[in-house]
């Protein structure tokens, strides 16, 4: 079986690439900027779509990252993708959007009226906010703080490993899913005990600073996100506050048959070129 890997460099999509070689499957990666073995591949540039299609099995979709109305972008890719005779279809979403939702929701409808073999991965929040590049990372490193408005809202982070697993599962499975998979972590923490837990790792205090929504928003720009973006990030940590991501599930248990990683446990395991690094 070949499988088609949209964003094999991004979070999810290179461990997912990742998992299925070492499952001996034949694994299409593919990116906007594509290096040696890749395909290129663009949601907004259908020329780059029939490439990536021709012989492919199965794909893992990732949709493009910042829009936020993606189903007229994705539709025609998934069209093609039917036409060209892609038999099962895995869609990476996010623990936010439920099927009955506009946007993102209308593309799990469609995977879900459309292929015979699906999956839908609804993903709680990254615990890979808190290291490398992402501006959580930046600001714990360099400011000794991370910031949001979720006020005593918790979250129940969940490892990106995780989510590929699951998701390595659902495309190569002899059974289809056919299913929405709602995966978190183990458990439910405000950022004020993230805070805590990521102290330990770097070396410094980092603290939890609460923020009202706008605040959020101009703090969001600031770091190099869109207007657009940043207000859709605050309404979800407004959504944090009144309780939306306060639960956990047993979904990477039941899918690969072992327990999620805790938060501590992630940062203790990563590598020196990511793990946060004291000032």
């Amino acid at each position: 079986m070949t499988v088609l890997v949209i964003g094999s460099t991004g979070t999810t999509g290179r461990l997912v690439a990742e998992g299925l070689a070492r499952r001996a499957y034949e694994v299409r990666g593919t990116s906007r900027h594509p290096s040696a073995g890749e395909f290129r591949f663009d949601w907004y540039d259908t020329s780059t779509h029939e490439d990536a299609l021709r012989g492919v099995d199965a794909v893992y979709l990732v949709p493009p990252v910042g829009e936020p109305d993606p189903a007229p972008v994705m539709s025609p890719f998934l069209e093609r993708a039917l036409g060209s005779g892609v038999r099962r279809a895995v869609l990476l979403s996010s623990s936010a959007t439920d099927d009955a939702a506009e946007g993102l929701g209308l593309v799990h409808r469609r995977l879900a009226g459309s292929f015979d073999e699906w999956a839908v991965l609804r993903p709680s929040w990254f615990m890979t906010n808190f290291t490398g590049r992402h501006p959580q990372a930046i600001s714990a490193r360099e400011n000794g703080e991370i910031v949001s408005a979720t006020g005593d809202g918790r979250v129940a982070f969940v490892d990106p490993a995780d989510i590929a697993d699951v998701g390595v599962h659902a495309l190569t499975d002899d059974v289809p899913h056919n299913t929405g998979h709602l995966i978190t972590g183990p458990e439910a923490l405000s950022y004020r005990e993230v805070a805590e837990v990521i102290t330990e790792f770097h070396g410094h205090p980092v603290r939890h600073r609460a923020l009202d929504p706008a605040e959020l928003v101009t703090w969001l720009t600031g770091a190099g996100l869109s207007v657009r973006f940043a207000r859709i990030l605050a309404d979800l940590d407004t959504e944090i506050a009144n309780g939306a991501e306060n639960r956990t599930t047993t979904t990477v248990l039941d899918v690969t048959g072992r327990m999620p990683r805790s938060l501590k446990s992630f940062c203790a395991g990563q590598r020196p070129s990511t793990r946060p690094q004291a000032r």
